[in-house]
């Protein structure tokens, strides 16, 4: 709970931070960039724990949670203040500090995950993996409303600490603020009894990583890995590429007004004042993912305890891809949140029975090794994902590059402007920032920030342009899943 309470105060506001153009006190990279650290990001913290997994289970499960949780203190110090060191530049600070976070997660799910794995058995997997994922959940509920807390309580702490709101030093304080939170867990470690793997604690690091590779090569597993690949593919843009969406596109001032009721201070720390006049910010948006998964995983994993788990997992992509849909193509705060339930639905009957089935088919000995696999598909999934939503939201979907768009195709402004076509090169040409888009949008058009971004809607169409690929995936994965699951009856090992 420590652990994802710390990673999802950082993870809701890293898509703003990295490269939200209207933002004062973010880096303002572009998508092509974002997509290329996210990408990285999934690879490191997903793809290690193939090797990492192997190793907690023959040097100790509580030896790499140590390991794990330095490193990602670490990281977390790093975003915090290596930004604008000269020698290493703002991308490659937050870049090197991202990738030591990365390193620590990935030793930090197959340690914890292969204790968890060894306390259960196959009558109790379905409720004991959903009570963890429960658990998860809380943490990732409450560091989605974190941000807008502790940026708004920076502009009352002392001395070096003190911030405006949205400014560079607000900023640092949320990521000391991780940090912190994960510094909790060296204190709980004193509480945890370090369970035996079964595994061999003679073998060397090399003779680990060869069992590792061993391991996967087995083709029925790998089949499994490359399906929910694509799931988590689709999956993981909820949480990566909606925050950019709904802080360009969502309209929430209607469910921003309903909570005009509410006492100022708590009205403060769930609306937010923009452009286009209050809204609710992204993060509490998107806790609503967290908060129906806290109300409803124990219940679905009680009512799927005696589902084959690759049935469960095939009934969650089904409701994930209606919620991606629902979800993406609107620009209502009310209609996204009921995609973000079908989401939900689809993740906490899908996300707890992945690591079941690992734990169920996985030999005796191995189950932090298999659980380290169970990080695969999030890897391979992520890091396509993410170059693929890198390249289509910087070129379709961003408000601030299609603001330039409209200036160069469709207003006087652009009529004698020099542009070649290509979105790369639209800041020159037109002599305007990302940054200074839309105001200069308004200028040139007459139209306040609201009616500007639904002329932005209407003529390009983001939504279709961003959410239908991730969609087609999704359906793709899960008609992959529906026919591993009717050969899998034919396999009693992976029959789970």
């Amino acid at each position: 709970m420590w652990e994802r309470l710390a990673f999802y105060n950082l993870r809701v506001m890293a898509p703003i931070y990295i490269m939200q153009a209207d933002n004062p006190g973010g880096l303002h990279l572009t998508a092509a960039d974002k997509g290329t650290i996210y990408a990285w990001w999934a690879a490191f913290q997903s793809l290690l724990p193939i090797v990492t997994g192997g190793f907690a289970d023959r040097f100790g499960y509580k030896r790499s949670l140590a390991i794990s949780i330095g490193l990602m203190m670490t990281g977390y110090l790093m975003v915090a203040f290596l930004r604008d060191v000269s020698w290493i530049g703002n991308y490659g600070a937050f870049f090197l500090g991202i990738m030591t976070l990365a390193t620590g997660t990935a030793f930090f799910k197959p340690s914890l995950q292969g204790s968890l794995a060894q306390n259960l058995t196959k009558a109790n997997s379905s409720v004991g993996w959903g009570i963890f994922y429960w658990v998860v959940n809380v943490g990732a509920f409450v560091g989605h409303y974190l941000p807008t807390i502790l940026l708004g309580l920076s502009v009352f702490l002392p001395g070096p600490f003190y911030a405006e709101v949205n400014s560079k030093e607000a900023w640092r304080n949320l990521f000391i603020a991780s940090a912190a939170f994960s510094s909790l867990n060296l204190l709980l470690l004193f509480t945890f009894d370090d369970v035996p793997s079964g595994a061999s604690k003679t073998e060397s690091p090399l003779q680990v990583l060869r069992r590792t590779i061993v391991n996967i090569l087995e083709p029925r597993l790998v089949a499994w890995l490359l399906i929910m690949s694509g799931f988590w593919l689709m999956m993981y843009q909820l949480w990566d590429l909606q925050p950019n969406f709904i802080a360009d596109w969502i309209d929430s001032g209607p469910l921003a007004a309903g909570l005009s009721w509410m006492p100022d201070m708590v009205y403060r720390a769930l609306v937010e004042q923009t452009p286009r006049g209050p809204m609710i910010p992204q993060q509490v948006l998107l806790s609503f993912n967290s908060l129906f998964i806290i109300i409803g995983v124990i219940p679905a994993a009680w009512i799927t305890r005696r589902m084959r788990t690759l049935s469960a997992m095939l009934i969650g992509m089904l409701m994930a891809i209606v919620g991606i849909l629902v979800a993406g193509l609107t620009a209502s705060a009310w209609i996204l949140v009921l995609g973000i339930l079908f989401f939900s639905i689809g993740e906490m009957t899908t996300g707890p029975k992945k690591n079941e089935y690992l734990g169920l088919i996985a030999p005796p000995g191995k189950k932090g090794l298999y659980l380290g696999y169970v990080n695969i598909p999030v890897g391979i999934g992520v890091y396509i994902g993410s170059k693929v939503a890198g390249y289509v939201y910087g070129h379709f979907g961003e408000k601030a590059v299609l603001a330039l768009k409209y200036l160069a195709q469709h207003t006087p402004f652009g009529a004698d402007k020099a542009w070649d076509g290509q979105v790369t090169t639209l800041e020159t040409a037109l002599g305007v920032s990302r940054t200074e888009a839309m105001l200069k949008l308004q200028e040139v058009t007459g139209l306040e920030a609201a009616a500007a971004t639904r002329l932005l809607w209407e003529t390009y169409s983001p939504h279709l342009y961003v959410w239908i690929p991730f969609a087609v995936i999704g359906l793709i994965s899960a008609l992959a899943l529906w026919i591993f699951g009717r050969m899998a009856r034919r396999w009693s090992d992976m029959d789970a």
